[in-house]
């Protein structure tokens, strides 16, 4: 059976004998003069997978130095000023080529910004990073991997500081573990630190203005946020200013 490479090796044979016969070289064939001598196909264009960062945007070493070494999971929320109520959250996962950034979701903090010595009511919200290991609210449990402790005390009568109605803030809550036990309901008001440094920061759903101390997301980032934090992976905050967090 003679198969294709045979076949090319018999047909180049030929062609050397035919050449060696007195037969028309290229030099004398005008056609055969301007024949291509390599491959014409265009080259493969070049690919390339963006990578996720080795490190998270915006934060400075003392901060990355906060995150703990075996924490798969950062919510960083970050303001946009020392004195501001306006920020944004994104929650980052750690992957074997970094930290993979998700969706950013808008986000208040409290009244007067933030700070690195929280008070009870300065109105300001907590630097630094904590971590989030239970949740709850007023409505069921959407779905979350995190003990969801579900009651009557979720509820928030009253208006905020624009006179928006505050009704359904605490549907769904996450504690911060700022100044508070963790692995225990959000409810519980242990203070570690002592009264005077404030507590009781939670994630829960806007109402549509700053907060106490607090950081509030849209109902639908609450419960995406709930269902994403997976206690396995010891998830965290990472809050402040911008500024501060680029320590």
């Amino acid at each position: 059976m003679i198969t294709r490479r045979t076949r090319a090796v018999l047909l180049a044979a030929s062609l050397v004998a035919l050449t060696g016969c007195g037969a028309g070289t290229a030099k004398d064939d005008p056609a055969a003069a301007t024949a291509p001598t390599g491959s014409s196909a265009t080259p493969a264009p070049r690919t390339s997978v963006q990578a996720a960062p080795l490190r998270i945007p915006g934060l400075g070493p003392r901060t990355r130095a906060g995150i703990p070494k075996d924490s798969g999971q950062a919510v960083v929320v970050t303001g946009e000023g020392r004195d501001a109520s306006v920020s944004r959250a994104v929650l980052y996962e750690r992957t074997a080529r970094g930290w993979r950034p998700g969706t950013v979701w808008p986000a208040h903090n409290a009244l007067k910004g933030w700070t690195d010595h929280h008070m009870g009511g300065d109105l300001r919200s907590p630097i630094g990073v904590f971590g989030l290991t239970d949740a709850g609210g007023l409505l069921p449990d959407p779905g979350t991997r995190l003990p969801y402790d579900q009651g009557r005390g979720f509820t928030s009568p009253g208006t905020g500081f624009e006179g928006e109605p505050l009704d359904g803030s605490f549907d769904y809550v996450v504690a911060i573990n700022y100044n508070r036990r963790s692995g225990t309901t959000p409810l519980d008001w242990t203070r570690p630190l002592g009264a005077d440094r404030g507590g009781g920061i939670w994630f829960h759903v806007d109402h549509g203005g700053p907060t106490h101390g607090c950081v509030s997301l849209s109902e639908a980032h609450m419960k995406d946020l709930l269902r994403a934090l997976d206690p396995a992976r010891h998830p965290v905050v990472v809050m402040g200013d911008a500024a501060s967090l680029d320590h």
